[in-house]
């Protein structure tokens, strides 16, 4: 048995206010809160730094990037996923569902043969022992490529899956409902001439009519039999709400509109945004503004997406904005809000006899830096 880890003289961050205190760590659980310093031998003085649960992270392609750090350049598996954990830990993200792609627009995607490697370089980490955090398996279907439903049925009793995203980038639809946008996006993308881009267009268009519909009903009824958290991505309409709540969805990823974002908060499902959102301001494709949501008090949970630092950047921004959320509901955007999306209810809160998932956070001119951090009780970074 590990003896008792005591961390004292911090600023807890609790579910409804920040108190200063100390906890009792013990076998990787929380053990005891008491208010107030304690001294004992041994102790851990966090010198009234910030202590916040663990971040939890439903969706970051960020492992992708060291899989592929230069186009056409792969990395070994293991070394890939290594370096991007290490990242990970070093965010203060202690929980990440790593979002792997099926099918993509571009068929000369690396996503295509690096899919099965990605996924076993995962589990090999997680069981070995060398992951410093914990890893899930985050599949983005890409529900208008030919291959996506018969991909996912290869993966979907996979022990590291937790959540399934339904993802559609073809021409008209969601992101990209302007055709003018789409044609700005995948031009200067690929570099494509007008003749290749239409004919990319058509392909594209054919696709969507043929496969959307389809893969998206049967990939809903294969995670609802399993009982797989489902995720809707991009929702731009009233009508994409209603439809993925047809299907059982239970996180609603990055809607594009306000109106998308007031349904499904208002249907019950937890609206994502991306951090990169709110620490740049706004949106990089020109849709609703992460913090607009956060004043109309219906942004419930935050992701990296593609850039890991920005998750407690964006936490304590919002935090601090007038309107904004105060500091335990700003914290629980990206602990307690993604656990209960996902049924994890271990974690996401510092509680007895919970994970002991914790980031000690200190503020430097005005800027969250990241001390220590421990997953179940293991200091990590």
């Amino acid at each position: 048995m590990n003896q008792d880890q005591i961390l004292t003289n911090a600023r807890l961050v609790l579910d409804d206010e920040v108190v200063h205190g100390s906890l009792v760590i013990k076998d990787g659980v929380i053990k005891a809160l008491e208010r107030g310093p304690v001294s004992l031998p041994g102790v851990i003085d966090c010198e009234g730094d910030i202590l916040m649960p663990g971040m939890i992270e439903l969706h970051t392609d960020n492992m992708e990037k060291y899989f592929q750090p230069r186009p056409k350049v792969s990395w070994p598996g293991r070394q890939a996923a290594l370096a991007h954990d290490a990242q990970m830990a070093a965010s203060g993200i202690t929980t990440v569902f790593d979002a792997v792609s099926i099918g993509d627009v571009d068929e000369q995607s690396m996503r295509h043969g690096a899919l099965d490697e990605m996924v076993s370089s995962l589990a090999e980490i997680n069981d070995n022992g060398m992951a410093r955090v914990d890893h899930r398996l985050h599949l983005r279907c890409e529900v208008c490529h030919p291959d996506t439903l018969a991909r996912f049925k290869s993966f979907m009793d996979s022990p590291l899956l937790g959540l399934v995203s339904l993802m559609d980038h073809s021409p008209g639809q969601r992101q990209f409902a302007s055709l003018d946008a789409y044609r700005v996006y995948y031009q200067g993308k690929y570099g494509l001439d007008d003749a290749s881009l239409e004919a990319f267009i058509e392909k594209q268009l054919a696709n969507s009519a043929a496969y959307s519909s389809t893969h998206r009903r049967a990939i809903a009824e294969l995670c609802s039999e399993r009982g797989l958290a489902l995720a809707s991505h991009d929702d731009a309409t009233v009508a994409h709400v209603a439809e993925s709540l047809e299907y059982g969805t239970r996180v609603a990823e990055f809607p594009t509109t306000r109106e998308a974002a007031e349904a499904s908060h208002r249907h019950g499902m937890a609206v994502m945004m991306g951090a990169p959102n709110v620490v740049r301001g706004g949106s990089h494709s020109g849709n609703i503004a992460a913090a607009e949501l956060v004043r109309l008090g219906v942004l419930d949970i935050l992701s990296s997406d593609y850039y890991p630092a920005a998750l407690l950047d964006a936490v304590f921004r919002i935090a601090a904005m007038e309107d904004g959320y105060d500091l335990p509901r700003a914290v629980a955007t990206a602990s307690r809000q993604p656990a209960k999306a996902v049924g994890l209810d271990d974690r996401g809160r510092i509680a007895q006899g919970l994970r002991a998932d914790l980031v000690r956070v200190r503020e430097v001119d005005g800027h969250p830096l990241v001390q220590r951090v421990w997953c179940a009780g293991r200091q990590v970074h």
